[in-house]
């Protein structure tokens, strides 16, 4: 371990070396002694074109040169402006304000606050929230609130804010038993909704794929009446599309692939094609005019040092335009899985095997199933060795390639997905 570096969800005193990457390029990266081994996961989920992409650098170098960054209260530039107008263009068209923050995280801080502040100026008292068990929505500590209570959030447990949860209805390859779990839990809103109508601020929700948990997949028609729950209790829905936006489910977005028009939106990872952190978090113009006031205590007292960064827009104006060029990329990813998974379907370690758009997932069967099971760091060390970046969620193994993965590197992953699962 470097000395003077203090790396994200690692217990240095038992974590393996860390490997030194000196360079990348498309699916690939390339390590200090030169080997080489394909980002099967975008790195962290942020990477959609591919390291490196010439277009992406190409904006961000000439942004530099003309404007690095400006504060953003005060103050405005055309990348800022013309990032919120292309983003508005491809969102459902009740969702017209941006908000720019920098991290998921804090896009999620955000729309709670958004939510929140939203009834309060209105001179309502609705201070709770309704989540899902095993959401993931942040590290910072609203997000942490709404998120499940897990090992990640346990030393923080007494500083949360209590937060009333339901279960997530998982996908079922049967179609009555997947509606029967779903109007179970809209039944159970419904009742909670009902009988204290002025509580909640919101809903929130990872629309169609609930990632960190272990990459847990929806249905749109859930969706659909989640949203019309919402609003016949006059209650806002707010969905985290920081993993599952910007292709990841097969669409643009989830709220576009289910036909569902939340309230607020929060968006980062790939938003600038991976290159550098920028978030935003879209709301309604309903919720925007609630804030539009002379009183200044109606208005949003949030922002970031970097909010609305030049260089990140610049970078997720260029994004956007290779989503366009290359849609058909992240629109066709879901049956190249199907295919390679039906060799898979029998294998004795794996169970639950899933897809959606460019995201696949399978159990490995195991008696210890979580984060902490004993078969992770055995995994991550073997796929290295197999020239694969693999990122295990306990015993959940997951693909999310960059979008410009070709179909003989999807066939190199699967072939080692099957070598290393003969292997464990």
């Amino acid at each position: 371990m470097h000395p003077n570096l203090w790396y994200p969800y690692t217990q240095a005193k038992t974590a393996p070396e860390p490997l030194k990457v000196k360079a990348a390029k498309g699916v690939w990266l390339e390590l200090e002694r030169g080997e080489r081994i394909l980002d099967c996961i975008s790195s962290w989920w942020v990477n959609l074109h591919g390291h490196a992409h010439p277009k992406i650098a190409a904006a961000i170098a000439q942004q530099a040169q003309q404007l690095e960054h400006v504060i953003f209260a005060g103050f405005t530039h055309d990348p800022a402006e013309q990032l919120a107008e292309r983003l508005v263009r491809r969102l459902p068209t009740n969702l017209t304000r941006v908000f720019y923050s920098d991290n998921g995280s804090t896009a999620v801080e955000v729309a709670l606050k958004m939510a929140y502040q939203y009834w309060t100026n209105q001179g309502q008292a609705r201070s709770t929230f309704l989540a899902f068990e095993g959401a993931y929505h942040g590290d910072t500590f609203g997000a942490m609130a709404v998120g499940a209570r897990s090992l990640f959030s346990h030393a923080f447990a007494p500083l949360l804010f209590d937060v009333e949860c339901v279960p997530y209805p998982i996908a079922h390859s049967d179609d009555a038993i997947a509606a029967a779990t779903e109007q179970t839990v809209l039944d159970t809103l419904e009742k909670q909704l009902t009988q204290q109508p002025d509580r909640y601020a919101g809903i929130i929700i990872e629309p169609l794929v609930q990632g960190a948990y272990g990459m847990r997949m929806g249905r749109s028609p859930f969706l659909q009446q989640l949203q019309q729950l919402a609003h016949a209790h006059n209650t806002l829905l707010i969905f985290d599309e920081v993993m599952t936006g910007f292709g990841r489910t097969g669409d643009w977005f989830a709220c576009i692939k289910a036909n569902v028009k939340p309230d607020i939106i929060c968006l980062s990872k790939g938003i600038t094609g991976g290159f550098l952190p920028l978030a935003a978090t879209v709301c309604s113009e309903a919720i925007y005019t609630a804030f539009y006031s002379d009183d200044p205590l109606q208005t949003l007292y949030h922002g970031h040092s970097y909010a609305a960064n030049p260089l990140g827009c610049a970078a997720g104006l260029a994004s956007l335009e290779l989503m366009v060029e290359h849609e058909a990329a992240f629109q066709q990813m879901e049956a190249k899985h199907r295919e390679h998974l039906t060799a898979l379907t029998d294998h004795p370690r794996l169970t639950n095997i899933r897809v959606t758009g460019t995201i696949a997932a399978m159990d490995l069967v195991t008696d210890q199933p979580g984060y902490l099971n004993h078969l992770t760091l055995d995994i991550r060390k073997r796929a290295i060795a197999l020239g694969l970046l693999l990122r295990p969620l306990g015993n959940v193994l997951y693909l999310m390639p960059p979008y410009c993965i070709t179909d003989d590197e999807l066939a190199f992953v699967y072939r080692g997905l099957h070598t290393l699962l003969d292997e464990i």
